[in-house]
């Protein structure tokens, strides 16, 4: 199969992993997370964010931002976000069904939100006739492939704790943010305030699951049944959380995140000495945003996929992942060099 640039889901299994699945898919094991397997998976979260947290493997990622936002808020509430999030952009409306709530957007530029933009936001509090914001939510890395750091985090965190409000993390691709920060998950989350992440896995090297963890334990107490209503506890689970016990052993998370976003780093290099390309975004992550030439885009998709990301000016998104190679990012950038010529 061709290697694309778009998106880090169209890449396979890492290889661990799917040796991992091949070891547990033998014998009977405990369902809905009785296995040894979760408990393990489990184990290895708490060494990475704390003993405290409490962890919660589901399907996807839809899946676990709508379920953890859901614990956070009631019908009347309101999620203040960024309008390049993934919640916002990728998400389609189930945020709004399974929650009720309306997502309160921030114009932003380079996919980020920033203290005095929410603090706009925050309107009428106590008014019955407006919704009622009660958490702030940001994707690390963004959907514009830049990464917050961590004292952008920990003003954010302020700005909830100031207000009274909770302070979720989408971290789909939050490995990556990892590397590119060059610090612990725990040092730009828990430590820094977040109350709840999703904890991606299928974007870095997995077949499929993801992970809420509760940084703040004691608003999870009722997620056990918002899993089960919202259609995401998964009978056989060790086949999730095996995947996340060899996703967190022997560094299999990093080694993963850095490969992708080496190449990213690379594509970007190469793309600059292009005189008819521009490159619109930091590339602090595995993603790459730039403006082709129109002209060479479709010839381009249909030799190795990518997506248009911005349509009226021809801004693309080349997504890098654990399985990208050099030779690859060298024979696009040579027939997009063709194409131009």
């Amino acid at each position: 199969m061709k290697h694309t640039f778009a998106s880090d889901n169209y890449s396979g299994v890492h290889p661990d992993i799917m040796d991992a699945l091949n070891k547990v898919n033998h014998g009977h094991a405990g369902s809905y997370g009785a296995d040894e397997y979760t408990t393990k998976a489990a184990e290895k979260f708490k060494q990475f964010f704390g003993e405290h947290v409490e962890i919660f493997f589901v399907y996807n990622g839809t899946g676990a931002n709508v379920l953890g936002l859901s614990s956070l808020t009631q019908s009347y509430h309101a999620i203040i976000c960024s309008d390049l999030s993934h919640i916002h952009v990728d998400e389609s409306t189930a945020p709004e069904k399974f929650t009720g709530c309306r997502l309160m957007t921030i114009p932003t530029r380079d996919g980020k939100i920033y203290p005095d933009a929410i603090e706009d936001r925050i309107q009428r509090i106590d008014d019955q006739h407006h919704p009622q914001a009660k958490v702030i939510s940001i994707s690390q890395s963004t959907e514009y492939g830049t990464v917050y750091s961590v004292n952008e985090i920990a003003a954010i965190s302020a700005v909830a704790k100031k207000h009274g409000f909770y302070f979720h993390m989408d971290g789909s691709r939050i490995s990556n943010a990892a590397v590119s920060l060059n610090r612990t998950f725990k040092e730009f989350t828990s430590d820094v305030g977040v109350d709840v992440l999703s904890f991606g896995g299928t974007k870095n090297g997995m077949m499929f699951g993801e992970a809420v963890i509760f940084l703040t334990p004691e608003v999870a107490h009722n997620f056990k049944y918002i899993r089960k209503q919202g259609m995401q506890l998964h009978s056989k689970m060790r086949f999730i959380s095996c995947q996340f016990d060899a996703l967190l052993s022997n560094e299999r998370w990093k080694k993963n995140a850095v490969q992708a976003n080496t190449m990213a780093t690379l594509l970007a290099e190469e793309l600059r000495k292009i005189p008819q390309i521009k490159i619109t975004q930091s590339v602090d992550a595995n993603g790459v945003f730039a403006i082709f030439p129109s002209s060479i885009i479709p010839a381009l998709q249909e030799e190795q996929f990518f997506y248009v990301w911005t349509e009226k000016t021809s801004e693309v998104r080349l997504m890098c992942s654990f399985d990208t190679r050099e030779e690859e990012i060298k024979s696009f950038v040579k027939r997009i060099k063709e194409l131009i010529a």
